[in-house]
Order: structure tokens, then C-alpha cells, then sequence
């Protein structure tokens, strides 16, 4: 009897259970995500009888670090039901990018929808969660896709070349940096390599058997070492945030390695030579090509240490990889462009290795000049290297000595154009001095401060005032007080390329008169600290020179943004462009 009551209470238990037919949670709840030009939408559509709980519906920025946006989307508004504050029509919940962007400045963020229901029939569901990542990079060509099919947005250019990478293929994007590493040869970040380089190439000739294929042999090895090198740390940079190049440029590294240019002159002068242990030397050499190897390794690290600490260059096309590998990820692409960028930008030193192979007379005596040429060479190298830590007076002070003392070294030349040449030189390193003296800061115009007149009651104009700041409030603040254009200019004591901005474009006239319509601030970067990290972020700079650009209203104009040196005349034809 027992068994046929629990027998009947069993079957109807289970036809109640099928009468019911409970959804199973794929079908009673349908997430979905969508994306509009402006916001992303959740709509989550609900199966029959069920209901969500408004206390568990939340809304989050999960990465890259969880915040609660909840309270600031616009939820809808729960009933009453039984006990509970609950949802039973179908949910379409907008999140705006504005208020995303508000939250974080990252460019890959999650969204994270959490929400909990039952079924009025008696069943609840478990928690459940749904998300969805964004790729602000992505979102904002999107958005500039709809704006240009009725207005063309013009973009600066490490945006186009950034692009370039994006949309172009593959062999087109090597080619194309190919072609930017050469433009870059002719800049100041590679001319202090050529000196290094031809040291190597002089010593390497001492031996008389330095052919054409010997000498380009030699040079393709500090090329491509320096390739590696600019690769390497593009990539970190791109992946990190960590800029391998502008960490190096810590005074006492560059101090060391100013001692290591003084100690290679001195070598050159025959003083000493700069040689591996006698003991070490005869374990190499018992192989057959012992020697050759001895000295590869040497030019190969200096290749490596010379693109890192020697040239630094930030350039339209570095900083275009350096955005492209940020955005998308893609360190195989932006690695490559770097790479061929490299190599396009030793280019002439592989030029020099060849035609020094091939044309280089027999050892002899000149070999001992040359190598006292080169060891001043060395010395030049030092001071410029040291120009990014001392300050300019007493670099000025450097220079003269430097040309003062090469010439009177030089003197025992009794050739006449030698002699003539070494005069000049003399000559020049006192006027160095006195400029030193008179507190010049230019050895290219070393009487500046006694030639420079200014005529009374006249405004002078050959100076730039600058506002410094060092935090991104104080750069809101500065823009804000302005009710001019303002220029905040991105600089560094070890960058060249600043200085070559500082002492030749922003002392043309035209750009002189230009910039006096403008509120300027500066951030010196010098020190990389964090908030230094934090300010180049912002404006997505991979290192200075970089000029940003404000309107008169405040509001930023991307498109004018500056990064590399520019001379007067380009300087001017993006800046008019605007203002």
C-alpha cells in the first residue's frame, strides 16, 4: 500500500514538472550587446513569466579595472512584486562611450552586465553575467568614417602614418618605412653614428687587408645590431608603455658612456689600446677566423648601445608605429616597419663601410693622423653626448677647449691647408670662449650675447615666454586661463632634436611672431618620472619633441599636433593651417 502511495505521488510530482516546462536559461534570458556610433547598448530579452531582481541587476567596467557604472546608466524603473523590486518587460540598457571614457583612458575596456531572475512558476536561476570588450582605437575610426562621408577630418601625422600601417599591405607598409628610416638618415639622430662608424672602420684598416666586401661586411653588422636595437625597444614601448630609449637617457648612463667616447679617443691618439685580455685573446684565436669574430662582437654591441643611447629620435614614423603597435597589439607589423625603418636609416652608413673598403689608400703614415682626426672626433662625440646633462654654459665652455686644444694638437702638421684649417679652427674655439664668458649658450652663434641689440621701448621678441608645468591639472589650468591659442610643447634636456626646435625654428622670425599669439607651456620630460609618463599619455606621446595645440576656445585640435623637428617653413604651414 505504502509503495503504490509513494508510486502515485512520484507521477504526479513529475507530470506536474512537465506541465510546467521550465525554460531552461538560454531561453529564458537572450543578452545581446549592440554598438552605435556613440554608445553601446545591452537588450536582454526575457522569456515567459520571467522576471529579474533590481538588486541584482549591475552594470561595470571590468577591465582594466573594475568600476561600478550602475548608478549612472539609465536603468529602468523596477515594480513591485511580492517582496521584491523586480523587471518583467525586456531590458535595453544604453551606456554611452563618453561615460566610459570618463571612467578610464584605456583603450581596451570591458563591459560587464550581472543579472539575476526567476520564473513565476517557482524556479530561480543562478547569477549570470554577460560582457563585452570595446576597442576604443577601433570606435574612433568608426566614428571618423560616418563624419567624412560629409566632411573630411584632416589627422596629424603620426595618425596617417599610423593608419598606413592599419589599412596598408604588408610589403607596402615595409616599403613605405624604407623609405621614412631614409628621410630619417638625414637627421641629427643619425650623423653622431657616422664618426663611431668610421672609427671602427679606420681601425679595422690598420691590418692593410680592408676590402670593399670587408668594410660592408663590418658596417652591415653595426646597422643591423642598431636595427635590432631601435626594434626591440619600439616594440616594448608599443606593448608597455615603457620607453627603453628615454629610460637610457639617465645622466649617469650618459656619463659613462661619454667616458667611453674620452677613453676611445685616447686610444685613437695611441696612448693605449682597447683590447680584450692576452689570455682571452689566445683562446679565440686558436680558431681560424678567431680575430674577425674578436672584433665583430665589439661592433655589434656598439651598433646596439649607439641606437639606444647615442641616437634617440622620436619622428613621425617611430611614433606612428609605436601608436599602431599600442593600439592593435600587432608587435610582428610594427616590429617589422621599425626594423626596416632601421635600415633605411643606416643606409649611409653601409655607404661609408663600402666606399671606405674600396677606396681607402694602403696603411702608411696617414693612418696615424686620421686617427688622431677621428679620436678628436670621439671627443666632440663626449661633449655632445654630455650637452643633455650639463648645463649649456659649461658646455659652451667644452666646445672651446675642445676646438682650442685640436687645434694646437693639429699644428704639427706642416702641410699649409693643414696649417690653415687648424688656424680656423683656433680661431673659432676662442670665440667659443669668449661667448662661453659673455654667457652664450649656442656654440653655432657664439656671440649672440654681444651682437643682440634691442631697441628701447621696443618689445624684444627674441625670447619666448614659457609657462612650465608638470602634472595634467596644471595643464587643464593653463588651458583653461587662456584666452589665447595655447602650444604646450613636449621637451627634454636630452633631446637634440628640442634643441634644434629651441634654437633654430623658434628663433625665425616668422615663427617668432607667429607663437607670440600663443599662450605657451612647456613639460619638461627630462626626468621621466610618473607623472611625466602620465602627461605623454595622455596626448599619446611616445617621446619629445611633440607639440600639442589648443584653440582660443579650449579645445584641442588634434589634427596640428607636432612630434619631431620641424623646420620654420613646415612649422609654419601646419600651424596656419589652423590659427
Amino acid at each position: 500500500m505504502i509503495k503504490k502511495i509513494l508510486l502515485f505521488l512520484f507521477c504526479s510530482i513529475f507530470a506536474f514538472a512537465v506541465e510546467q516546462n521550465f525554460l531552461e536559461p538560454e531561453e529564458a534570458f537572450k543578452p545581446k550587446f549592440e554598438e552605435s556610433k556613440d554608445k553601446i547598448i545591452f537588450n536582454l530579452e526575457l522569456g515567459k513569466d520571467i522576471y529579474l531582481y533590481d538588486e541584482k541587476l549591475k552594470v561595470f567596467i571590468s577591465k582594466p579595472e573594475k568600476i561600478d557604472i550602475s548608478k549612472e546608466v539609465n536603468l529602468p524603473k523596477p515594480i513591485p512584486y511580492e517582496i521584491w523590486q523586480v523587471h518583467f518587460d525586456d531590458l535595453k540598457i544604453d551606456i554611452p562611450f563618453s561615460l566610459i571614457q570618463s571612467k578610464t583612458k584605456a583603450s581596451d575596456v570591458e563591459i560587464e552586465v550581472q543579472f539575476q531572475g526567476c520564473s513565476k512558476a517557482g524556479l530561480c536561476y543562478a547569477p549570470m553575467s554577460q560582457m563585452k570588450t570595446i576597442n576604443f582605437s577601433d570606435v574612433v575610426v568608426e566614428e571618423k568614417k560616418e563624419v567624412e562621408k560629409a566632411t573630411p577630418i584632416a589627422q596629424n601625422e603620426t595618425d596617417v602614418i599610423a593608419g598606413t600601417l592599419k589599412n596598408g599591405s604588408f610589403f607596402l607598409v615595409l616599403a613605405t618605412f624604407f623609405g621614412f628610416g631614409l628621410l630619417l638618415s638625414l637627421t641629427p639622430c643619425v650623423f653622431p653614428m657616422i664618426p663611431i662608424l668610421s672609427s671602427i672602420i679606420v681601425k679595422a684598416g690598420d691590418s692593410g687587408n680592408l676590402t670593399a666586401s670587408k668594410g660592408f661586411f663590418l658596417s652591415l653588422v653595426y646597422v643591423l645590431a642598431m636595427s635590432v636595437a631601435y626594434t626591440i625597444a619600439g616594440v616594448l614601448a608599443g606593448l608597455f608603455g615603457a620607453n627603453l630609449q628615454v629610460a637610457l637617457q639617465n645622466p649617469y648612463v650618459l656619463v659613462v658612456f661619454a667616458a667611453i667616447f674620452v677613453a676611445l679617443a685616447f686610444s685613437m691618439f695611441g696612448y693605449f689600446k682597447l683590447e680584450l685580455p692576452q689570455s682571452i685573446q689566445n683562446k679565440v684565436n686558436k680558431t681560424t677566423d678567431g680575430k674577425e669574430n674578436q672584433g665583430i662582437a665589439g661592433i655589434a654591441i656598439m651598433g646596439f648601445l649607439s641606437a639606444l643611447i647615442v641616437g634617440p629620435c622620436v619622428a613621425p614614423p617611430l611614433a606612428g608605429a609605436l601608436v599602431y603597435i599600442g593600439q592593435t597589439g600587432d608587435a610582428f607589423l610594427g616590429g617589422a616597419a621599425l626594423f626596416v625603418m632601421s635600415l633605411g636609416m643606416g643606409a649611409p652608413l653601409l655607404l661609408i663601410g663600402l666606399g671606405a673598403g674600396k677606396y681607402m689608400p694602403k696603411p702608411g703614415g696617414w693612418m696615424d693622423s686620421v686617427s688622431k682626426i677621428f679620436g678628436i672626433v670621439m671627443l666632440a662625440v663626449a661633449v655632445w653626448m654630455l650637452d643633455r646633462v650639463l648645463s649649456a654654459n659649461i658646455v659652451m665652455y667644452l666646445w672651446a677647449l675642445l676646438f682650442i686644444g685640436a687645434a694646437l694638437y693639429l699644428k704639427v702638421f706642416e702641410h699649409i691647408i693643414a696649417r690653415l684649417i687648424t688656424t680656423v679652427i683656433l680661431i673659432y674655439g676662442v670665440l667659443v670662449f669668449v661667448g662661453a664668458v659673455s654667457g652664450a649658450s649656442n656654440p653655432l652663434d657664439p656671440l649672440s650675447k654681444l651682437t643682440s641689440k634691442t631697441v628701447v621701448g621696443q618689445v624684444d621678441t627674441s625670447k619666448l615666454k614659457w609657462n612650465y608645468v608638470k602634472t595634467n591639472a596644471q595643464i587643464d589650468a593653463a588651458v583653461k586661463a587662456s584666452s589665447k591659442p595655447v602650444m604646450l610643447d613636449f621637451y627634454a634636456d636630452w633631446c637634440i632634436s628640442c634643441k634644434e626646435l629651441e634654437g633654430i625654428t623658434f628663433k625665425d622670425p616668422k615663427v617668432l611672431a607667429k607663437l607670440n599669439e600663443f599662450t605657451l607651456i612647456k613639460a619638461d620630460v627630462t626626468k621621466n618620472t610618473d607623472d611625466d609618463k602620465a602627461m605623454q599619455k595622455r596626448f599619446s606621446v611616445v617621446g619629445p619633441p611633440a607639440l600639442i595645440f589648443w584653440d582660443k576656445d579650449n579645445k584641442e585640435i588634434k589634427s596640428s599636433q607636432i612630434v619631431g623637428y620641424k623646420n620654420a617653413e613646415d612649422f609654419l604651414k601646419i600651424v596656419n593651417k589652423h590659427f
